[in-house]
């Protein structure tokens, strides 16, 4: 089996930036995919964020559009060739950036283009000619419609997170763009999830394309140390202010449901003391770096975000991972818990689960293969006239139990 990436068949040029990113080997997913796109073939894959998927669908397509390099000033020169279409604005930086990377030595021009920012600046860059276009569904769509952008050019389209574009509705958004794309090119869809719905998006778009699966086995949580307190749904909020005080604890990443949640439990506890700030698909790009740095820098100790925002998102040594909501979807609870725990550092993550949360509970149950350990904290303890869960595990006693520890 393949063990370097001197042994992938990619130029020297594109091996020498890898090497110099400091990347040995190639992880499962890039094994796997690059020779599938090298060779042209269309693709779909399942892994998740953190796994090396950018560089699975970076490196061959710097080394397929290699051979259109050049350094002339004229835009015609430098038309669309790949298309890489994200989810989010977070994402979509991220890959561009590393396209930049690996490509430091070849002159080829990527490009990024996202909304909540103006768009003059998007479109002088875009007007200039760029070979890789890496774009947020609306705001493509916006230059498409200003004719800012050609896309009869484009080679390769990528889905990135596929799974996430569907579940933020952009079904229609994906349909109308194809429909601006020549139809000979080579598609490559990645996603977290392989759903139902993800495979019949890929059904449409995709020419019998081989599978790569290198999804983990609810893998990340074996390195964070998992427990749910139960609570009534009107007392989470300040019962997630009493852990952050009674545990001085910092950089606390909190998953809500929705971005009117994330907004409001974020305001919430700042009225209470608590430094909070909040990033979800209604603030402008501007604020969500804002609320990310200063996370990341400890000026605030927590950080509310939805499942869609934090897709992307690239904090080193997060400690500990809050589920003020559980989600509707059981891998949803593997992606959040797999932001701290990483790197072979030990990971904390909370969940804490109102009595009408039971379906999404079993579900994340019987995802894990194990019941997680339900307790009360004292103070907080449930109503005394309503039914704890029917299912899984019982609030415990003994170590831990009702005194709330970590």
């Amino acid at each position: 089996m393949t063990e370097t990436f001197d042994d992938l068949g990619l130029a020297p040029e594109i091996l020498r930036a890898v090497k110099e990113e400091g990347y040995a080997s190639p992880t499962p997913v890039q094994l796997q995919a690059i020779p599938i796109a090298l060779a042209g073939r269309d693709l779909i894959a399942r892994a998740q964020t953190g796994t090396g998927k950018t560089a699975a669908f970076a490196l061959p397509i710097l080394q397929r559009l290699k051979a259109h390099a050049n350094t002339s000033f004229s835009p015609a020169r430098h038309p669309v060739r790949a298309l890489i279409v994200t989810p989010t604005r977070e994402l979509a930086v991220q890959v561009e950036q590393s396209f930049r990377a690996y490509g430091r030595h070849v002159p080829l021009r990527p490009c990024v283009v996202y909304g909540g920012v103006p768009m003059g600046p998007q479109e002088k860059a875009l007007l200039g000619g760029v070979e890789i276009l890496v774009a947020t569904p609306g705001r493509l769509l916006d230059h498409a419609g200003s004719r800012t952008v050609n896309l009869g050019q484009v080679e390769v389209l990528v889905l990135d997170e596929a799974d996430r574009m569907l579940d933020m509705g952009f079904i229609e958004d994906i349909r109308r763009i194809i429909a601006l794309l020549p139809e000979k090119r080579q598609n490559l869809l990645f996603s977290a999830t392989l759903a139902p719905e993800v495979k019949a998006l890929a059904n449409t778009i995709l020419r019998d394309p081989d599978e790569v699966d290198v999804a983990p086995k609810v893998s990340a949580a074996e390195s964070v140390e998992q427990v749910a307190y139960l609570v009534d749904a009107d007392r989470k909020r300040d019962l997630l202010a009493h852990l952050v005080r009674s545990r001085d604890l910092h950089q606390v990443l909190v998953f809500t449901r929705t971005k009117q949640m994330a907004g409001r439990l974020a305001s919430w506890l700042d009225r209470v003391g608590v430094d909070a700030t909040a990033i979800h698909g209604d603030r402008s790009q501007s604020e969500r770096e804002r609320a990310l740095n200063e996370f990341k820098s400890g000026e605030v100790r927590v950080l509310v975000a939805t499942d869609v925002a934090a897709r992307g998102l690239d904090i080193e040594a997060l400690p500990q991972v809050v589920n003020f909501e559980l989600p509707y979807h059981p891998q949803d609870y593997v992606h959040r818990i797999g932001r701290t725990g990483r790197a072979g550092m030990k990971g904390h993550a909370i969940s804490l689960v109102s009595l009408d949360e039971e379906e999404q509970l079993v579900a994340v149950n019987k995802l894990l293969k194990r019941d997680l350990p339900l307790r009360q904290i004292r103070g907080f303890e449930l109503d005394p006239r309503a039914t704890p869960p029917a299912r899984g595990s019982r609030p415990s006693g003994g170590r831990g139990g009702g005194r709330g520890r970590r």
